[in-house]
C-alpha cells in the first residue's frame, strides 16, 4: 500500500470512491466534471503552476496488487479565499438583572469565516474492505491520515500558520441529521442532501445570503439538535482520535449544517510535524527483516513523484534508513535519497 498524488487516470475510480462516501461527506460529492477538475488542480498543484492559496492537494492509497484507489484524502493550501469559509462559532452571551438578583450565561452560534487563510486536511476516507484487523491492511486508516503532517512538515513554506478538520456530524438512522431538521432547513429552501451536494460543489455564496446574521440563542433548538453540537458521526470517531492524538482541539467551531466539530492547531505544533525528521536512503538486496507492526511512516522529499508508505525498520545513530527492494520501488527513492520519516510511537 502507498500513497502517491491523484492522477488523470484515476477519475473513474475517485467516482466510485464518491459514491461509497456516505451522507455528509462533502468534500467528495458525487459529479464527474467536478472531480475531474478536482484532478486537474491537483495537478496543477503539484507542478505548482497556482497560487500557493489556491493549491490543492488531493493524495490517493493505492493497492499496488491491482492498482485499485483503496482511500483518499486531502490537504487545501488556504480556505476562504476564492469562496467564503462559513462555520458557527459556539459563544456564551451573558444576561443579568441587579434588581432581581439574577445572571443567567446563555450559549449561542454566531456565523463567523474566522478560519479564512487556514490550511485544511480534508476528504479522509478508506473503502470498508481496506479497514480492519486484516495484517496487510493494517494502519492504512493511519497511513491516510498522518501522511499529510510528513507533507506540511517537509513543504511548510507552502502553508500558512494553522490548520483546521472539519469532522463529520451526527445523522440518525435514516441518514437525517436532526441539528439541520432543527435549524438549517428553516432557512434553506433544500433538503440536507441538496445544500450538502451544493456547498460541496463549492458554491457555498448561499450560506452567508440565506442564514441569519443574528446569534442563535441554542436553547431555542430541540434536545436533539443541541445533542448534535460539537459530535461527531459514528464512523468520524477514528478519524478524530487521530487528529487529536496530532494534536488537533476544538475550540467551538461547527459545521452550519450536521454540526460536527472543527479541530484546529497550529502547523508548528502538530506532533507529526514537530518529531518527523529527514534521513538517508540506503537500499539493499532482497528482503530484510521488519517489524510485525507499522511504526515508521516516510515520505519522499520531492513535490514531483511525492510518495508516502509504512517501512519495516527506522533509521540507526548515523541517519541512515535501510529499505529492501520492494520497500524502494513501492516509494520511487534509490541510495543516497532522502526521505523524511516519522516514528509513529515516539513520545511527543
Amino acid at each position: 500500500m502507498r500513497i502517491r498524488a491523484i492522477a488523470e487516470g484515476d477519475l473513474d475510480e475517485l467516482q466510485a470512491l464518491a459514491r461509497e462516501t456516505g451522507v455528509g461527506f462533502t468534500s467528495l460529492p458525487d459529479n464527474r466534471d467536478f472531480l475531474a477538475a478536482k484532478i486537474a488542480s491537483t495537478v496543477a498543484a503539484f507542478e505548482e503552476r497556482t497560487s500557493r492559496d489556491q493549491r490543492l492537494y488531493f493524495f490517493v492509497l493505492e493497492d499496488e496488487l491491482n492498482g485499485r484507489l483503496a482511500g483518499c484524502c486531502a490537504i487545501e493550501g488556504q480556505v476562504g479565499r476564492e469562496i467564503p469559509f462559513y462555520h458557527y462559532r459556539l459563544g456564551t452571551l451573558a444576561h443579568s438583572s441587579v434588581q432581581l438578583d439574577l445572571h443567567r450565561t446563555i450559549d449561542t452560534l454566531f456565523l463567523s469565516s474566522d478560519h479564512t487563510g487556514d490550511a485544511e486536511v480534508a476528504s479522509l476516507f478508506l473503502r470498508p474492505e481496506y479497514r480492519g484487523a486484516d495484517r496487510r491492511h493494517e494502519r492504512n486508516g493511519a497511513l491516510l491520515s498522518m501522511m499529510r503532517w510528513l507533507f506540511l512538515a517537509e513543504f511548510r513554506d507552502r502553508f500558512p500558520d494553522k490548520v483546521l478538520a472539519e469532522m463529520r456530524g451526527v445523522f440518525d438512522d435514516r441518514g437525517r441529521s436532526p441539528f439541520w431538521e432543527c435549524l438549517g432547513s428553516h432557512f434553506f429552501p433544500l433538503d440536507f442532501d441538496e445544500a450538502d451536494k451544493l456547498t460541496g460543489l463549492g458554491q457555498k455564496s448561499f450560506i452567508g445570503e440565506l442564514m441569519p446574521k443574528f446569534p442563535i440563542y441554542t436553547p431555542f433548538l430541540s434536545e436533539a439538535a443541541r445533542a448534535c453540537i460539537g459530535q461527531v458521526h459514528e464512523h468520524t470517531r477514528p478519524a478524530l482520535a487521530m487528529l487529536k492524538k496530532e494534536g488537533l482541539r476544538w475550540e467551538g467551531y461547527i459545521d452550519i449544517f450536521d454540526g460536527g466539530p472543527t479541530v484546529e492547531a497550529y502547523i508548528d505544533d502538530v506532533r507529526g510535524v514537530r518529531l518527523s525528521r529527514r534521513y538517508r536512503v540506503e537500499v539493499k538486496a532482497g528482503s530484510l527483516e521488519r517489524s510485525p507492526r507499522p511504526r515508521w511512516l516516510a515520505a519522499t522529499t520531492g513535490m514531483a513523484g511525492f510518495r508516502a508508505a509504512w517501512l519495516g525498520r527506522g533509521p540507526d545513530a548515523k541517519g541512515v534508513v535501510t529499505l529492501d527492494e520492494a520497500e524502494a520501488r513501492r516509494l520511487e527513492v534509490a541510495s543516497g535519497d532522502t526521505l523524511r520519516i516519522l516514528d509513529t510511537e515516539e513520545e511527543a
